[in-house]
């Protein structure tokens, strides 16, 4: 009876081990989804030396246009507001990693009246001028404010199933880098050359639910707010600077793929 039970213990033991040995200390992971935006007002600055402009549009309103709500499936994937995470978790156990954070984004002025203050025609003004997006007034960010972040992550366990088939987490993750916006705007009747450009920075905070089913799929839901400063936008014989906060609400669908050293 004593050997049978040594065996049996023994035969537990091993097969922990064995089970641990196969882990990986590493978690490779990439996401694909959609997202919803609201923008804070903001100041558009608008300068163009040659036709004696220097004026900023106060007060500017803005929203999105998310395009997944417009018969997703019969259209290229990547024409709706998408976003996109390639991530390394390098310590699974600890919940540690970076990652490559993609949101793409539609920025769109809204008709307004804008209270304008500053220098047009080399006049001195403080005025109010309508603004609405026609064919000769319009002001988009509309193939993607496009926040481009560098993350830190860390991740905490909450709970799972019984058989550890379905697991949720939570993850925090900040980061920092370059907004690559494309611009396209017609300002008081005046178009620009289209196109895209390095445009400045953002800083971003994301806090997000990820349930993980076989270890392999998750869904990721998240919520974000993001600070991004635009520089240097190309407009009609000049540039535009302009600075607005973002709150997102994101929803991902992603694969893991086990990675770097096994546990021993």
């Amino acid at each position: 009876m004593v050997l049978g039970i040594v065996t049996i213990l023994f035969t537990n033991v091993s097969a922990q081990t064995n089970a641990k040995k196969k882990e990986r200390k590493g978690e490779f992971y990439f996401s694909w989804g959609y997202n919803k935006e609201w923008y804070t007002q903001s100041e558009l600055h608008v300068q163009q030396a040659s036709l004696g402009n220097d004026y900023i549009m106060k007060g500017v309103r803005s929203y999105d246009h998310p395009g997944w709500n417009e018969a997703l499936l019969h259209m290229a994937i990547s024409i709706p507001q998408y976003n996109y995470r390639i991530g390394y978790l390098y310590n699974k156990e600890k919940g540690l990693g970076f990652e490559i954070n993609f949101d793409h984004t539609k920025y769109i002025m809204a008709e307004q009246d804008v209270h304008i203050v500053g220098k047009m025609n080399n006049r001195t003004v403080d005025t109010v001028r309508s603004f609405r997006n026609s064919d000769s007034s319009y002001y988009f960010l509309n193939n993607g404010a496009n926040f481009l972040l560098f993350n830190v992550v860390k991740r905490w366990h909450l709970t799972k199933s019984k058989n550890e088939k379905v697991k949720l987490d939570f993850l925090g993750k900040v980061g920092i880098g370059p907004v690559i916006p494309h611009v396209q705007n017609s300002i008081f009747g005046k178009a620009n050359d289209q196109g895209f450009q390095f445009g400045g920075w953002n800083v971003g905070l994301e806090g997000a639910l990820k349930a993980t089913f076989y270890d392999v799929v998750y869904l990721e839901f998240a919520n974000k707010i993001d600070y991004a400063r635009y520089s240097g936008l190309k407009i009609y014989e000049g540039t535009a600077h302009q600075a607005f906060g973002t709150y997102e609400l994101i929803l991902n669908l992603g694969v893991n793929i086990p990675m770097g050293k096994r546990l021993k």
